[in-house]
């Protein structure tokens, strides 16, 4: 499985050089020691990024394994106790192939998205001198450290110039023009299409209701299931409209759309069960439901942020019913 991870701290994670060559050489060490392929990494103030493929599936195990130790060394070195990370990491598995370049480039671009940088030119110089990721390694400005695994990125582009071409579509997305790196909508579990989105959702819905603990189902992003009527009770507030529309027949409106989504992204419902809170018949009726609030949030950037409003109050409170 092929998943993309990340990690932020309470505090600054790297101080200094010295700290960061640590970090990476014990990601290296664990890479080896549990059989992972690092395919891209990216390291920040306060933050990391890594894209590795699990073939052990062992995800938990390997990223444990680099924080305990990164946390001991700091602690040691900078004469502090206690938690350096916030929380437990957070990892979303992604479509193979067709979604690989797409979160290689968000994943490189990390340190040219920030206000201050206001131009095309600006980011270009920022990004082609960041030395804390794997991105200048993959256009050739750096030596390849032997725990990253570059082959499948570059082979994507195909050719001899596979550095250079992988320059230029990353390069692409300095421009404010473009659409999230091509990932996709939104989802708190995966990256891809629809179908492996939605497949995705389903597996995690049957893992949470036959785990008898919540610890790694969701690769380590405990979440706990709302209660249906309170995931309406948040949606209308939000929506600004009464509990009532989300079961009525409103051709055109978002309301019934977006209940089915958070419903079953929330709640935990399958599509049959989320028809009882929908006033729909049957399970075929919210994946209709379903494909229209995708269609909805697509096309309609009122209504995407809409939903990113929907989406940030309903995870808050699933961690916090944790």
């Amino acid at each position: 499985r092929l998943v993309g991870s990340w990690q932020e701290g309470d505090r600054e994670l790297f101080r200094d050089d010295p700290d960061r060559w640590r970090f990476l050489d014990s990601l290296g060490k664990r890479v080896e020691l549990y059989g992972v392929r690092l395919h891209h990494y990216v390291m920040m103030a306060n933050h990391f990024h890594l894209v590795v493929e699990t073939p052990q599936a062992n995800c938990s195990a390997f990223m444990q394994s680099l924080l305990t130790s990164y946390t001991v060394y700091f602690n040691l070195r900078h004469s502090r106790h206690g938690h350096l990370f916030d929380g437990r990491y957070k990892a979303k598995l992604v479509q193979g192939d067709a979604y690989l370049l797409g979160v290689s480039r968000y994943v490189h671009l990390n340190p040219v998205r920030v206000s201050s940088l206001a131009t095309v030119a600006e980011r270009r110089k920022v990004l082609g001198g960041y030395y804390w990721s794997s991105y200048l390694q993959y256009i050739g400005r750096r030596k390849k450290l032997e725990c990253v695994t570059f082959a499948p990125t570059l082979a994507l582009a195909s050719d001899r110039r596979a550095p250079q071409l992988y320059r230029e579509y990353v390069e692409a997305g300095l421009s404010p023009d473009i659409e999230e790196w091509g990932l996709g909508e939104a989802s708190p579990l995966s990256i891809g299409d629809t179908t492996f989105r939605d497949e995705v959702q389903e597996r995690y819905v049957e893992l949470v209701r036959s785990a008898k603990r919540p610890e790694d189902v969701a690769f380590r992003r405990v979440e706990s299931a709302l209660e249906p009527a309170f995931v309406l009770d948040q949606l209308a507030a939000i929506m600004e409209c009464e509990r009532a529309c989300f079961s009525a027949r409103c051709h055109g409106q978002p309301h019934r759309p977006f209940a089915a989504h958070f419903l079953t992204r929330f709640a935990g419902l399958s599509r049959r069960e989320s028809a009882q809170h929908l006033g729909v018949s049957s399970g075929p009726a919210v994946t209709q439901l379903l494909s229209r609030y995708r269609h909805m949030v697509t096309g309609d950037r009122r209504l995407r942020n809409l939903a990113d409003l929907c989406a940030t109050a309903l995870e808050r409170e699933s961690l916090e019913h944790c």
